[in-house]
This record gives structure tokens, sequence and C-alpha cells, in this order.
């Protein structure tokens, strides 16, 4: 209808116009006529009817046509207007029957899945309509979980099949705040999470570490672990203690901790680890710290133990891919077990690096070379083993001892380049000699992390690197620093960084108590020790420093006089959690005299004297064990002593 009169009234001024024309034309010839004789005839045009002009046909032809053709659209138009009307009305009718027979089915449904979780005393009516065919199921699945239908259907639909941990959103797992907030997984982050607990036992305490692995010791990585008798020793991580002793290298099992989305909501508080997880960002203003995931997490105090990352040799760096990949910067789980993996089915493994680390895993892997043919090959541009360490006696001494063990010593070794020739390195020193192996173990040191330092705005010394904390361990006012990253200041020794074991436990406690209100300053002197097997080992405690003078004391040693007996009588593998709970008062010097002892090839037991303007500052306990109070107070005293032999009684040493 719409149309007719669209295209009306475009036709009815044409017609209206064609009609004004006729009119004026028989009003003209009227006139005309009259004013002509009667005796005249009228002219007739031969294609028209007689009376009519050519331009009255025209416009006769033109509105009849229109005429004709508006009649004939209209007549269609409205024929199918009323087709489409009558489709439409019954569309309108089929979809109306059609829903209300799925309304139907969904009222036939839902009471049977009311009735299979309701008691039977008081039965529904049944509807007459039976449930859809298409859909069998449903009424079962709801009956099954009548709780929460819609959500237990949800995840069905838009997730993964079970575990639910693995397809729980990220953003469920991390607590939006949190009062303690721990970065880094290591020894110091657990020292003091438990030294948090102990004060205030409802303490909510989250850690976050960029490992996998639940907190752990780092030390039996590269010394009881590879003593293991048991094959599975990479999957279980448990290993005997020199005592004997089977212990885990995880500090608590993973029932200590609770899970990270739960902390907020725990009664009694808790301490939650965020694993994979690496803090990329500090907002020390906002106190909110961001994740590499772009999440955010807002905390009351905060402590920074981010720990080390192991240095590399810049000729590995530079020389490619191919190096690269065969090459172990040894610091995690993940190292020891890739090595250790390497190791029996490498037949050649170097390890390039005379310090601590070096050394023990020198010897470790030199045990295992006698049973598997391996090659264990150790460089380093010192002249002997812990050279930068050890007085230069001692230290050839424990370079015989580490090739007794199986292990070919390269000494004053500087590598120039390292390159990869037909699936083996080729090592290439400064004086021209060649070394060819399987893999590479780089160690060489470690460089303090200190990634947080730019966002967060905190100081980095320039000496020893780390960052600069107070005597209470603070960075600011809410910001501590413990472990391996803390660059703090000792009252006796200066400013100093210490990359070790039992510094970071009692550095990880200490700050723990401040984060407390404890307000403590750190005094204490951190000792470390290093076992070249279960026969020889060392504690020392200070700086202990090559460079400087030293003066050594030495007795003959018994069989006592190991880390195996120490570890025996003092019931646990890792010396320093029980030295570091001791104190040293008014220790009583033996009265054995002391025996003349020249530097000869065997030295059994003995203490060495570090000597800076005539003050012990370091001390170094030669297989002698469980006697490092006295050698931390010795060092507290600050005192000069005109006769170090003297001094050397007070560790017993001659006494068998």
């Amino acid at each position: 209808m719409l149309k007719c009169r669209t295209v009306w009234k475009k036709l009815a001024p044409l017609a209206r116009s064609s009609s004004t024309v006729c009119r004026q034309n028989v009003k003209r010839t009227g006139l005309n006529n009259g004013r002509i004789p009667t005796c005249v005839p009228a002219a007739n045009m031969s294609t028209g009817p007689g009376g009519l002009g050519g331009d009255n046909l025209k416009y006769t032809v033109m509105v009849g046509a229109a005429c004709v053709g508006s009649l004939t659209y209209a007549y269609f138009l409205l024929k199918g207007d009323q087709k489409r009307y009558q489709e439409r009305i019954e569309e309108i009718t089929t979809r109306s029957q059609r829903s209300s027979k799925e309304e139907a089915a969904t009222v036939q449904s839902e009471p049977l899945a009311v009735e299979a979780t309701q008691t039977k005393a008081v039965p529904e009516p049944v509807p007459e309509a039976a449930p859809s065919p298409e859909e069998p199921s449903p009424p079962a699945a709801q009956a099954e979980q009548p709780a929460a239908p819609a959500e237990a259907a949800a995840p069905s639909e838009t997730t993964a099949p079970p575990p639910a941990t693995d397809s729980t959103p990220a953003s469920l797992k991390v607590p939006s705040h949190t009062p303690y907030l721990l970065i880094g997984g290591g020894t110091a982050s657990f020292a003091a999470a438990r030294s948090i607990r102990a004060r205030d036992p409802g303490a909510r305490v989250l850690i976050v570490t960029d490992e996998p692995d639940l907190p752990y010791m780092r030390p039996p990585l590269s010394k009881e672990l590879w003593f293991s008798d048991d094959p599975s020793v990479t999957e279980t991580l448990r290993f005997k203690q020199w005592n004997g002793k089977e212990r885990s290298i995880y500090f608590q099992p993973p029932s200590f901790y609770i899970n990270s989305e739960e902390l907020a909501s725990a009664e009694n508080g808790g301490v939650a680890v965020l694993t994979g997880k690496k803090v990329v960002h500090m907002d020390v203003r906002g106190n909110k710290v961001k994740l590499d995931d772009d999440t955010e997490i807002s905390y009351d105090k905060c402590l920074i133990a981010t720990g080390g990352v192991p240095r590399n040799l810049q000729v590995i760096e530079r020389a490619g891919e191919e190096v690269m990949k065969k090459t172990t910067l040894f610091r995690k789980i993940e190292d020891f077990k890739l090595l250790d993996n390497v190791s029996r089915n490498a037949k050649s493994i170097t390890i390039i690096g005379g310090g601590f680390l070096g050394s023990e895993l020198a010897c470790a892997l030199g045990r295992r070379s006698a049973e598997s043919g391996l090659e264990v090959i150790q460089m380093f541009p010192e002249k002997g083993n812990m050279g930068k360490v050890l007085p230069e006696y001692l230290s050839n001494w424990t370079t015989e001892k580490v090739k007794r063990e199986g292990v070919k010593v390269i000494s004053e070794a500087l590598v120039k380049s390292v390159t990869c020739k037909d699936d083996r390195l080729e090592i290439h020193l400064k004086d021209g000699r060649l070394v060819t192996t399987d893999h590479i173990v780089a160690a060489v040191g470690l460089e303090p992390n200190v990634d947080l330092a730019k966002s967060a705005g905190l100081e980095v010394d320039s000496d020893f690197g780390g960052y600069r904390v107070n005597a209470e361990l603070q960075a600011r006012s809410n910001i501590w620093v413990a472990g391996d990253a803390a660059c703090f200041y000792d009252i006796r020794l200066g400013r100093r960084r210490v990359e070790h074991h039992d510094h970071a436990v009692v550095s990880g406690r200490l700050a723990g108590e401040n984060m407390t209100g404890a307000s403590k300053p750190y005094w204490h002197q951190s000792m470390f020790w290093s076992d070249l097997g279960p026969d020889v080992g060392y504690e020392a405690i200070g700086i202990v420093d090559s460079s400087l003078p030293t003066v050594g004391v030495f007795a003959k040693a018994t069989a006592k006089d190991t880390p195996k007996a120490a570890t025996e009588k003092s019931g646990t593998g890792i010396r320093s959690e029980s030295e570091t709970e001791d104190t040293a008062t008014s220790p009583v010097a033996s009265v054995t005299p002391v025996p003349p002892v020249a530097h000869k090839d065997d030295y059994g037991k003995g203490v060495i004297f570090y000597l800076r303007d005539k003050v012990v500052v370091g001390i170094i306990l030669w297989n002698v064990f469980n006697r490092m109070p006295i050698a931390r107070k010795i060092i507290k005293d600050g005192e000069e002593h005109a006769d170090l032999n003297e001094v050397a009684k007070l560790f017993n040493i001659h006494e068998d």
C-alpha cells in the first residue's frame, strides 16, 4: 500500500498537467471555430480520428497508459503483500506453538529434578507431556549436583577438564594484599618467615619465588647429594648426611604451607608460597609490586631476599648458542638434575673455577668417574685449588687431594675462547693449550640479584654489589634485605656482602624479627663451610683472603677429625644451623703443650689466622669442628695477639 501511494504521488502531477493542456486546446479550438465561417470544412489529421489533433491524441495515450500501469502495479503489489502477510502470520503462529511445547518440556523436567532431591512424602504431579527425547541427560545431571547446577556446568563449557588447580585463573591464586611479602624463595626468605611466625603467630606471610620449588637448602646440591647411592636421588632429593641420617633437601614438606588463595582468610595466618612467579617491578611509595604476569600485590612490610645469579665467562657468552647449550651455571635444583644426567651420559666434563663450588663439584664428579669412566677436568687461573682463600701451601695440598679423587687439574689456565666442533667443545687457553670436552660447568662466582633496585629506587653498593642496608638490614622504613643480596655494615670488619648459607639463615632470621618490631642490629659474624668429601672439610669465619698475612697452627688428625665424625656428633649435616645458636664464653685452653709443626705435605687438622694490622679478621678451622663460637668471639674482641700459638690452644686441636 505504501508503494502504491508513492507511485500515485509521482504520477498525479503528470496526469493533472496533461488534462489541463487538453482543456486549453479544446477551448482554443472552440474560439477559433467561432470566427471561421460554418461553411468551411474542418481539417482532419490522417492519423487521428475526425475532430482531434495530433497533440491531443498523444496526451490521451499517455494518460491512459499511466492509469493502466498504475492499476496493474497496485494489483500485483496488493497481491504480493497479502501473500507475505499470510506467511508472516503462519510463522508467528508456528513459533508460538513451538515455544509452548518447549516450555511444557522444561516444566516437565524441572519437577523431575526436584523430585530426585526431595523426600517422597508429598510427590509432585507429573505432567502428561514426556521429556524431550533429544536431551534426556540434563535432569540426571541436575539431580547429581543440585546445590549449584549453573556453576558446575559453566566450567565444563569453557575450561579444560580437572585438575581444578590447573584450570583456576591465576588471579584467583594470587592474593591482592599481604601483610608480609617476602621476595625470593631461598634460605633467607624461609628463615624470615619462620621468625615472623614465631613472634607473630597469626601473621600472614607470602613468599614469591621464580623457581618452581618450595624453599630448600642449596649446600647439598654440591655436597651430599652427589654421594648418594639412591639412583632416584634426582627425583626424591633425599640424601644421607655424613652422620648417616637421611633428610630431604626441602626445609619443610608441602603440608607446612597453605594455599596462597586461602592466605587472606586463614584464621590463624600461615605461610604461602607462590612458585614460578617473578617480581619485575616495585612501587615503594604505593607499597605494591608487579609480577611478570602483570598481577599486582600490595604489602605492609617487604623483604628482598633475591639471592644471586651465577656469573659466566664472557668468552662463553660470546661463543654462541651451541656452546651455551653445553654449559651449566650451577645454582638450582634443575642444574643439579641436568648435571647429574650429563655425568651419566657424557665422556668428559670440564669445570672452570677453583673456588668452593668448583672444587666441591670436582671432587664429587671425580669419585663418580672411578665407576663410570667419566673424565673430569678442573681448570682455574690460580696456582692451586682455593687459591684466593687458602695460603699457598694449603692450596697446593688441596690440589693434590682433588687429583687423588680422579680429577685432572689444569692450573694457571686463562680461557681465550670456546668453540663447538663435531658436537664437542674446544677450550682454547691463552698459553696455547687446547682442552676438548663434552660439557662445561662454569663456577666462577655469583652476582647479587639487584634487578628491583631501579624501579624501587634502592641504593646498590658500588664496591661489593647488593642493596645497601643499615645495621637493622633496612633499605627503607618498611623494606628489609637479607641473604646474598644484602650489603651490610660490619662494626668490626666494615661494609661487607656475604654469600654463604649461615649468613642467609641468620640475616633472614634477624630481618624477620625486625619486620615484627624488634629493631635489632646485625652483629653476627657468619661462618661458611666446605667439604671435599666425607673426610676433609673446613669451616671459616670473617675475612679469609689469601692476600692477607696468615699464621697456621696444625696438629695430627685422628679418626674423629672429619666432616663425617663431626656431623655424627652434632646430629646435623648443615652445621651452621647448630653453630649459630651457640655463644662462646671464656673458652678453656688446652693444657697440652704445642708440638712443633712444620709445613709438610699432610695437614691433618689446624687453625689458620688471617691478620690485618696485626688483628685477627678471619679464621679457618681445618678439620676442626664445633669450635666456631670460639672463633667468632676472637674476631669480635678485635685484639692483638702476641702469640697465636697460644690462641690456637683455645680450639683444643692438640687433644686426641
